[in-house]
């Protein structure tokens, strides 16, 4: 693709890029024809640069005024934007004035610059970005050209989706908006439909979670089993980074209190977790300060880490898509990586799909401080039915008072046994 502006290609080429990831060669073209899109990608797809280059290219630097705005979930996910944004506007000979607001910063310092001047590029999360707006009218969401919602789906589940519909309704009616999402829920498409006119919908194939790059690793456990099973688990690998994932907070909470407690170098990070306490996570880890870091689904969404090699489902998510997002996090690039996953027996619902969807599971168990693979869960399903069959017929056998032949007992148990064996030869032909 061809820009007008030579320091949007000075900056990719900084970046190394050579190809466009799908949805980028879907998203920029229709984004700088003006269009209204919803775009349906995992994350590390490349959505951020997808919208962020025709932001640039639409830019008007001479313009002193709110000219675009990004709302995110999570601060995390909006400094990620905002380092991706002043990284391109850096080979700009123009200033470029972008700002971001997240919580947990200095509100009175931030309207004291807003009465002085505006931002071009206005990059934050809903809370902060409607207080600054609505609340207290500082900040000129409403003269805004293009409109942008990252991780909408996310933002949906944590409660900020009124924060959003504040925002949208203040924007002019010929804004163009852009909504990206990794999965596009129901009750989202009340929302899009009030905003959005005749959108390009842009949905990106979720990748093969069998890749090559990942080792898919289930451990079968008694629910009651569970720490211990990851106290063996952690003394066997060594991780560059491990992220373990939990379903609630105060597991996650628990889990690195507990491993905190054994020595381990461990963060932890969740929905509940202070802007500035996570601010000084996210420093340790990118400092690589951590070894393990222990999170929540909806945390793990705004983490982008280099160098994860192994993820953890301490538990298996409750929404079976939240796998494909949990073991994204390693086995990136060039890299390869190993998903480990504790289950029960209850869970064999949840494995099938998961073997559906073409996920290749090695099914291993920590055995003299090794993973050593076992057999397939679905033989291992065959031989216990079959032996369950035996035992039941034996347990049906009645007992005869009468007194029996030397040796006749035996007899009779090498006869079971044997027939055993030649039942599970045939099953497993």
């Amino acid at each position: 693709m061809n820009y007008t502006k030579n320091y949007i290609q000075k900056a990719i080429d900084d970046l190394g890029f050579t190809k466009y990831t799908e949805i980028q060669s879907l998203v920029i073209p229709k984004a700088l024809s003006n269009k209204n899109i919803v775009g349906c990608s995992q994350t590390g797809t490349g959505k951020t640069h997808a919208f962020l280059i025709p932001i640039f290219e639409k830019l008007n630097e001479d313009l002193n005024d709110v000219q675009v705005v990004i709302l995110s979930p999570t601060r995390e996910l909006a400094d990620q934007i905002y380092r991706n944004a002043v990284h391109i506007a850096k080979f700009s000979e123009k200033h470029i004035d972008i700002r971001k607001y997240v919580g947990g910063t200095d509100r009175d310092k931030e309207v004291s610059r807003l009465e002085k001047s505006q931002p071009q590029i206005v990059i934050g999360t809903p809370g902060k970005i409607k207080d600054l707006a609505i609340d207290k009218n500082k900040l000129n969401v409403f003269k805004a050209k293009t409109f942008i919602i990252d991780e909408a789906d996310m933002a949906l589940e944590i409660g900020f989706l009124e924060d959003i519909d504040k925002v949208a309704g203040s924007m002019k009616n010929e804004v163009q908006m852009m909504v990206f999402s990794a999965t596009i829920p129901e009750s989202l498409r009340p929302f899009l439909r009030k905003y959005i006119t005749a959108p390009e919908e842009i949905y990106i194939k979720p990748r093969e979670l069998s890749s090559l790059n990942i080792e898919h690793t289930f451990i079968n456990i008694k629910s009651d089993e569970k720490i211990n099973t990851l106290n063996k688990i952690i003394q066997v690998i060594n991780p560059y980074i491990g992220l373990i994932f939990c379903n609630k907070k105060e597991t996650v909470d628990e889990i690195a209190s507990h491993l905190f407690a054994k020595g381990y170098k461990v963060g932890k990070l969740h929905g509940s977790i202070s802007p500035r306490e996570r601010k000084q996570v996210m420093r340790k880890i990118n400092t690589l300060e951590y070894q393990y870091v222990v999170v929540s689904d909806i945390a793990s969404r705004g983490i982008d880490i280099d160098g994860v090699s192994h993820v953890i489902n301490y538990e298996l998510p409750q929404d079976m898509e939240f796998y494909i997002h949990r073991t994204g996090r390693t086995g990136r690039a060039a890299y390869t990586g190993e998903a480990i996953t504790l289950y029960t027996p209850k869970d064999d619902r949840y494995l099938d799909f998961l073997e559906g969807k073409g996920i290749k599971i090695i099914y291993k168990e920590v055995k003299n401080g090794e993973l050593v693979v076992r057999k397939d869960r679905k033989e291992r399903q065959k031989r216990e039915k079959v032996t369950a069959g035996f035992d039941k017929f034996k347990l049906n056998v009645k007992k005869n008072d009468k007194k029996v032949k030397p040796g006749y007992k035996k007899k009779y148990h090498k006869t079971l046994t044997e027939a055993k064996k030649r039942s599970i030869r045939k099953r497993g032909k």
